[in-house]
Parts: C-alpha cells; sequence; structure tokens
C-alpha cells in the first residue's frame, strides 16, 4: 500500500436512542431485550458506514455495546459483584498530582463528569433510587469469561462490514488491558500477582475469540501510563511504579500468549478526561515496558500540546523492524478541528523518522469516555475523522509522490 493508512482509537459517541438501554443494563435494571438488539445492530451499521464515509481505512464497531471501555468487562465475568459507592464522592477518576495541583479546575470539570452521569442514571432510574452512576466492582470467586456478549458484537460488527463492502481483516475490536482494569479490588486471590495473572487469563478468551474471528484485536491501555502519576501523588516512588507496570506488562503479554503479533494493537494514553495533564509522565521514561508488549501496531497521544512534542523520542528510541506506529494525529482534546495541512505535516515528520511503511493515521483517543460521557460534540468527531483522512492523502502524496494510492 503506497498511502497512510487512517485509523483511530475506538470509541465513538453512541446514538440517542441507544443509550436508554445502556442505561438500564449498567443499573441492572429491566428493558426489551429485542428492541435493544434491533438498535444495537442498526448503531453499528450506521457507525461502521459514517467510518467509510469519512475515509476511515481501519473501523471498529464504535464500542456501540458498551457502556464504558473498562466496565464492560465486568458485565462479561464470573467471580465479580457491584457494589454501589457509598457517600458522596466528586469523581471516580483516580488520585493524581495534577488533581493537587489543579483542584479549582478539577472541581469543574468534575461538575461536569457528574452531571453527565446523574443524566445518565436518570435514563434508567427514579429520583428515589439514583447513586450517582459509580460503583465498585469487587472480585469474591473464580474469575472466567462468558463470550456471550462478545460473540454478539463480532456477529452485528461482521454484519455491518458486510453491508459497508468492508473486508474483516480490514476492521477491530478494541478491548481492555489488564492494567487498566480499574475500579476492581480483588477479595479472592491471594496475592495481587496471581489477580492480575488470573485477570489475563480471563482476558487471554476475549482477545483469541477476536483474532480467531478476523477481526484484529486492540488492547486499551490508558492506565498503564496515567499510574505514574497517580502512585507518585501518594508518595510512592518511581521505581515502585515501574514493579507495578512491569508485572501487568506480563501479565497481558500471558492473556496474549500464542496469538499472532501481526493481528494485535496496543493503545495507550494518558487518560482521556479534560485537564491540564501537567504531571502526565513523559512517554519516554516507559516506552521500553510499551515496546515489550508483543503487538505489531501501537497508537499513542502525539496530537495534543501536552505530548505532541514526543515524536521525537524516534530519532534515539530504535523501533523494531516488524513495528508500524499509529500517532494521534487529530485529539479529542480540544473542539478545534484540525487543519488537513497540519494532520499532514504531523505524519510526514514521523514517517521522515521511522518509515513511511511503518506509520498510519490515528486518533489520540476515543472520543467518548463511555457511552455518557462525550470528549466532544459528535459533529466534531466525524469533522475531526473527515480531517485525518483528507489530510494522510496530503501526507500521502509528499512521501510517495504521484505512485501515491489516494
Amino acid at each position: 500500500m503506497e498511502r497512510i493508512p487512517v485509523t483511530h482509537a475506538g470509541s465513538l459517541i453512541r446514538p440517542a436512542e441507544l443509550l436508554s438501554f445502556l442505561s438500564a443494563i449498567d443499573q441492572g435494571k429491566a428493558y426489551d431485550s429485542e428492541a435493544y438488539r434491533a438498535v444495537l445492530t442498526k448503531a453499528v451499521a450506521d457507525v461502521v458506514a459514517r467510518q467509510v464515509e469519512v475515509g476511515v481505512d481501519i473501523v471498529d464497531d464504535g464500542e456501540m455495546g458498551k457502556s464504558t471501555w473498562i466496565t464492560y468487562l465486568y458485565e462479561r465475568m464470573t467471580g465479580l459483584e457491584s457494589r454501589p459507592i457509598e457517600g458522596s464522592i466528586t469523581s471516580i477518576l483516580p488520585a493524581s498530582r495534577d488533581r493537587q495541583h489543579f483542584p479549582g479546575a478539577y472541581a469543574e470539570l468534575d461538575a461536569l463528569d457528574a452531571a453527565a452521569s446523574r443524566a445518565s442514571t436518570s435514563l434508567g432510574a427514579d429520583e428515589s433510587d439514583r447513586t450517582g452512576g459509580w460503583s465498585d466492582w469487587v472480585c469474591t470467586g473464580p474469575m472466567t469469561y462468558n463470550r456471550a456478549a462478545l460473540d454478539r458484537d463480532i456477529a452485528n460488527f461482521k454484519t455491518a462490514l458486510d453491508a459497508a463492502g468492508k473486508d474483516i481483516s480490514e476492521a477491530f475490536l478494541p478491548v481492555v488491558a489488564p492494567a487498566s482494569a480499574y475500579w476492581l479490588r480483588n477479595e479472592y486471590y491471594p496475592s495481587d500477582e496471581e489477580f492480575v495473572f488470573a485477570l489475563a487469563d480471563a482476558l487471554h478468551e476475549e482477545y483469541r475469540g477476536i483474532v480467531e474471528s478476523g477481526l484484529l484485536l486492540q488492547v486499551d491501555d490508558a492506565v498503564l501510563m496515567h499510574e505514574a502519576d497517580t502512585m507518585l501523588s501518594r508518595g510512592e516512588s518511581y521505581d515502585e511504579y515501574r514493579r507495578w507496570a512491569r508485572l501487568r506488562v506480563d501479565a497481558l503479554n500471558h492473556a496474549l500468549r500464542g496469538l499472532p503479533e501481526d493481528r494485535i494493537r496496543y493503545h495507550i494514553c494518558f487518560g482521556s478526561w479534560h485537564g491540564p495533564h501537567a504531571y502526565d509522565p513523559p512517554l519516554r521514561d516507559a516506552i521500553d515496558l510499551v515496546l515489550q508488549v508483543k503487538a505489531r501496531y501501537y497508537l499513542m497521544e502525539q496530537a495534543n500540546p501536552r505530548h505532541e512534542h514526543e515524536w521525537k523520542i524516534w530519532e534515539d528510541v530504535t523501533l523494531p523492524e516488524d513495528k508500524v506506529l499509529i500517532p494521534g494525529v487529530v485529539t479529542h482534546h480540544t473542539n478545534v478541528v484540525e487543519h488537513p495541512e497540519l494532520v499532514a505535516q504531523r505524519l510526514v515528520r514521523l514517517a521522515n523518522v521511522v518509515g513511511r511503511d511503518r506509520v498510519m493515521g490515528g486518533t489520540d483517543c476515543g472520543f467518548a469516555q463511555g457511552a455518557f460521557v462525550h470528549r466532544v460534540h459528535e459533529e466534531i468527531q466525524w469533522a475531526k475523522l473527515a480531517s485525518l483522512a483528507e489530510g494522510a492523502k496530503i501526507a500521502s502524496r509528499e512521501l510517495w509522490g504521484a505512485k501515491a494510492e489516494v
């Protein structure tokens, strides 16, 4: 392929008609299962068709069947139970030095997320039983994975791909990494290591199911990076963070065992929430851990003002020969739609360092943290993806000249 292919990080904004069902499922409320299946099937078909329309090459299902990119997993596993968080809290996001240094800013931002959570709860609950939509998940027994929802998602996705004229090899499903299984406490396994590897064994069933279906597997791992800020905010050392992260990278590779690396994408970010991100750890400090993950494709933030400069690490960090970078060249962190020429500049400068055949165009993160938390308006989401596709064409012409397949 003599051009820069285009993809994105996965989570896309859900249509309004789907939200009431996702809210009811999230809260354990009754709902019309036949109506939900019909609405979900249509939502997947529509989001795939729209991605193709705006020029995305490697598409996904937008995570239409998930309420969040993390907690969907807990709904598909045995050995876990949900417990409502008692008392008043302002945010379920982790502690950090960023929060310590910008308390007023985060108070306002948390209020916006809390309002979104209350709105989601109101879709499926009475005023008297609202809890804010926040729960803890607790491991109380052996963890096993139930494939029913995954098989449903794969079937819906394949139907949508057929309708859009897309080959299954040009599509991916995003799922969570062991390190990013947040809001999950262990009350069953004797040690943290046994707990994490048991989780990896359960995730292996999900990962294997996706790869065996013919789809690309994308593993999402926001927590691996931003946990450094959380641990340092508690007075722990960077060496302690490295030990924590190393265990989870080892567990992820355990979950990926036996799967072909050329069908695996690994996405890291620093948390998709809007905020200063002034204490995000430098990518350079953990890139060795990232590259140890047994994947071919690496997606990472390089479009927002805090991390755009980090493309330069590839001038002295060696990218293994068989690996491909998918930098974010448009971001969810701003409502401004990136100009295609800027997108092209970001792609070309990286391609000139690592090679034009080893770069794809992507996004920093998903455009929706979950079904009820949008980082931009849906109209802006699609405009950004269209600009991404156009910018990749401009970059391809510059890198391949007349041979560019655009």
